[in-house]
């Protein structure tokens, strides 16, 4: 059986240069062309079969080894941020106002390395990969859009793993268990309409920003006074917008922000309370309530047997990492679409290093990895899928 992260260390370099590339050159939601291009480059290298294009720049790669054994997916984000750089590093983006600012460059590094050690070892398994390379994870509901495209129609898969480097964790510890470990999400926005006025006769008008503040306050006492303290909820507004003059009254006053949970019944409780004093309290001043919520991201949730499994094979082969079997984040990412169409599990990786420096967090312009990083969680993804393929394979057939 071959050792992946010996593997992977003899493939650092090449790990390392991939990584770097696409860092110097990113690619926003949907206009990942260039790292699209490579990726299908470096598949088709392997000898996989590819399919370019899914929902705009997604990449597909299927290793076949025996098509009546189940597949397992292996998933990667490709997209970068709206922001600038402020790294001084060799490998600093190349592209004003653009950055890889939340590790996208090393999941899409790390799964080419992933796809080229397991395609060199493809007598190992016991199944099948399919390597998704995803646009568009920032925002750009990437996973939906390959999903309602059919990109899981190409080559069913059975089972599903994706990481995420985490710089909230140190380097040489990683996370993984069963059940959420990522929240899920919903964007709202809400205008108040009441009737502008002069600041001088404010009993002549009927004024949207008080009713807009009131809401702002009252939406604050919903997870401390009806969310069990031991479950976990958050509303927060991040906008507020009214007026544009000193003296005036203004007709309208605007308020957004999120709300996070990772249960159906957290989610309803915010998502009913919301309603009610938005609605209320607009009423309540004289104003109307105008209420935009968008589709919500579901909660991150792992399968707990699969889970279970990438935790072994990790032990296995990473045995100096340490794991952390508890840690979630109100953070959300839309990985769950695709843990909610197959079981799997996405897990964290430590990719901090504070004696390095490099310590920013995710969405900082000085947001960096450190890159002894990169082997760890290529040999923790393909070893996770030989080790799921060989159990899940010794379960259909015991015999074997």
């Amino acid at each position: 059986m071959s050792d992946f992260y010996q593997f992977a260390r003899q493939l650092f370099d090449y790990t390392r240069d991939m990584r770097r590339t696409i860092h110097q050159h990113p690619e926003t939601a949907h206009e990942e062309v260039r790292t699209a291009q490579l990726v299908a480059e470096q598949l088709t290298s392997f000898g996989l079969e590819v399919k370019t294009n899914v929902a705009s720049t997604g990449v597909l790669g299927y290793l076949e080894t025996d098509p009546h054994a189940p597949t397992i997916m292996i998933r990667a984000d490709m997209d970068a941020l709206n922001m600038s750089e402020a790294n001084e590093a060799p490998y600093a983006s190349q592209v004003p106002g653009k950055m890889h600012a939340c590790g996208h460059d090393g999941h899409t590094a790390m799964l080419i390395t992933t796809a080229r050690m397991l395609s060199e070892c493809k007598s190992e398994l016991q199944g099948n990969v399919l390597f998704l390379f995803q646009p568009a994870e920032e925002g750009g509901f990437g996973a939906q859009r390959m999903l309602d495209t059919g990109a899981l129609n190409w080559h069913k898969p059975d089972y599903s793993l994706g990481l995420h480097v985490w710089n909230q964790h140190q380097i040489g510890t990683i996370t993984i268990h069963g059940g959420p470990i990522m929240a899920g999400a919903r964007m709202f926005e809400v205008k108040i309409t009441g009737k502008g006025g002069h600041g001088a006769v404010p009993d002549l008008a009927i004024d949207p920003l008080l009713a807009a503040a009131q809401c702002v306050t009252s939406l604050q006492s919903v997870v401390s006074r009806n969310i069990s303290p031991l479950q976990s909820g958050v509303i927060s507004v991040c906008t507020l917008h009214a007026g544009t003059a000193k003296n005036v009254i203004p007709a309208t006053a605007t308020f957004g922000g999120t709300m996070r949970a990772f249960t159906d019944d957290v989610w309803q409780v915010l998502n009913d309370r919301f309603y009610q004093i938005v609605e209320q309290t607009a009423a309540a001043f004289g104003c109307q309530a105008e209420i935009n919520m968008e589709e919500a991201i579901g909660a991150t949730t792992n399968d707990e047997e699969i889970a279970a499994l990438t935790k072994e094979a990790v032990r296995e082969t990473l045995p100096f990492m340490k794991v952390n079997e508890t840690y979630q984040t109100m953070g959300s990412e839309d990985m769950s679409i695709w843990l909610d169409a197959v079981p799997g599990c996405f897990f964290f990786i430590g990719s901090a290093n504070e004696e390095k420096g490099l310590n920013a967090p995710h969405h900082h312009p000085m947001f960096d990895i450190d890159e002894d990083v990169l082997p760890m969680g290529a040999a923790a993804l393909a070893n996770a899928a030989r080790h799921i393929l060989a159990v899940k394979a010794s379960q259909t057939n015991p015999q074997g």
